[in-house]
């Protein structure tokens, strides 16, 4: 089959806020001010032995680490760390001004009662409730670390198998849309709340839930680490990093197989995710790699607070399903803005470029089906039921920039769905290159910029509804 060379060859004349766009990755002023500004000082170690924690796989040594973390904090902090073993554990929460360090030759692993994960308000999928704690927690405090080159081993797939049943029961009803909030599952690691926490050389596999949540927190580092989830499996719903209405947040120098989104900003889910309202901004992704899952780099579907001013540079998706990837659904509102894109290779990756605002409609449009009262379902389900004012509810892409992006081998080359209340608005492409066996689609655009833009396929892309977006075939 001929395979057709689309090319954008428009130069584009605009200006924004620090200088004028070129290939170069940015470098915006609150750039340097991203990631954990200090570190854990105090070299006083604190051995978890010593505490009566014993590394034999076999006894529950929760209360043993906990005690050590809670002795070195209450000491003004330190270097809480461990012999070589195996330690079994429920939930630990770290405190202020600790280096908590899981050296090589160690391993925790995750319980598999759930509860042994205390109890929490949190927010869960971009909804505030009560649930179990992630294995590992970093909760109100300041000045912390996770660090060190042993694993963290969630044995989640006990959880994994929980969530399938219920799904076989939750859908049949008409209730998909609540299934992930009924079935509770441990994180991996939780940064809630928090100021100034590195996470550093750690190995996470197979967490229960989303691998490495950072939440309602600024300043935060995650460097050089290896979240590895498919081990027995693929766990439903094991984020790699989720980024969660937070700010001034660095991710680098790390590697992510999972079976969910890879490197994932989110910022609150309909009704409670507007009431909260937080953003998540200032962020830097770079010098990463994705394997196997949903996105290399994804915003949404929780976008009600709103997603900007983010730089990810330096990226490569080899095998996940989606490369650059949006998504949202017209009753989660936010403004998603000012995302800058750069240097992104994308091999094998079946959808290089994606962007839906109708977004898995049995998840995402919550409806209480007949013989169900309203009255006597759970406070998170009447959360989730809460209906959205259209004017709040329609969300906003825009301001979106690409420079530098190649991608061989995908199926669809662009996948863009739009919807009649919001188009998408204003995005910028310069030197991209995809390479795919479809060309795709683009619905609901206006105002895209092209600069050296090719895709290569054997058709044409589908435009449809757009305003501006014209693409030339030479």
């Amino acid at each position: 089959m001929k395979t057709t060379i689309i090319t954008i060859a428009f130069l584009a004349h605009f200006i924004f806020a620090y200088g004028q766009w070129s290939s170069n990755v940015p470098d915006f002023p609150w750039m340097k001010e991203v990631g954990a500004h200090t570190f854990p000082s105090l070299q006083t170690v604190y051995n978890v032995s010593d505490y009566g924690a014993v590394g034999d796989a076999l006894k529950l040594n929760t209360e043993a680490i906990q005690k050590a973390i809670d002795a070195a904090e209450a000491n003004g902090g330190g270097i809480v760390t461990f012999n070589p073993g195996v330690y079994l554990t429920g939930s630990l929460f770290i405190g202020n001004n600790i280096n908590f360090n899981i050296p090589k030759g160690t391993m925790l692993i995750g319980s598999q009662n759930i509860t042994d994960y205390k109890r929490i308000d949190t927010r869960v999928a971009g909804v505030e409730m009560n649930w179990p704690s992630a294995l590992i927690n970093v909760i109100g405090k300041k000045n912390a670390a996770i660090t060190g080159n042993g694993v963290i081993h969630g044995r989640g797939k006990v959880f994994w198998d929980k969530y399938y049943a219920m799904r076989k029961e939750y859908d049949p009803k008409g209730l998909r849309w609540i299934v992930d909030y009924d079935c509770e599952r441990p994180r991996g690691i939780l940064i809630s709340d928090c100021e100034h926490v590195t996470i550093k050389e750690v190995v996470l596999y197979q967490p229960g839930f989303w691998s490495l949540h950072i939440l309602y927190s600024k300043y935060v580092t995650v460097d050089d680490v290896i979240i590895s989830n498919n081990i027995e499996g693929q766990g439903p719903s094991t984020d790699g990093v989720d980024i969660d209405s937070s700010s001034f947040i660095l991710v680098q120098n790390s590697t992510i197989n999972c079976n969910d989104d890879n490197f994932c900003l989110k910022a609150g889910r309909d009704s409670d995710g507007l009431r909260v309202n937080r953003p998540c901004e200032f962020i830097v992704i770079r010098n990463c790699t994705a394997g196997h899952g949903h996105g290399l780099i994804t915003c949404g579907s929780e976008t009600s607070g709103g997603i900007r001013n983010v730089v990810a540079y330096n990226l490569k998706g080899n095998g996940t399903n989606n490369g650059i990837r949006f998504k949202s659904t017209s009753q989660r509102g936010g403004v998603i803005e000012n995302i800058y894109l750069y240097n992104i290779e994308l091999v094998n990756v079946a959808n290089p470029v994606v962007l839906d605002l109708n977004w898995h409609p049995a998840y995402s449009t919550s409806v209480l089906p007949e013989g169900y009262n309203i009255n006597e379902v759970p406070v998170h389900w009447k959360k989730m039921l809460q209906p959205v004012d259209p004017k709040q509810g329609t969300p906003k892409f825009r301001n979106v920039y690409f420079s530098g992006i190649s991608a061989v081998n995908a199926k669809t080359c662009i996948n863009i769905t739009g919807i009649e209340s919001s188009s998408v608005d204003s995005f910028h492409f310069k030197n991209v290159t995809l390479q795919g066996e479809k060309a795709g689609r683009i619905h609901h655009a206006k105002n895209w910029i092209f600069e050296n833009f090719r895709i290569i396929a054997p058709d044409k892309p589908d435009l449809k509804n757009n305003r501006q977006v014209e693409i030339p075939v030479k």
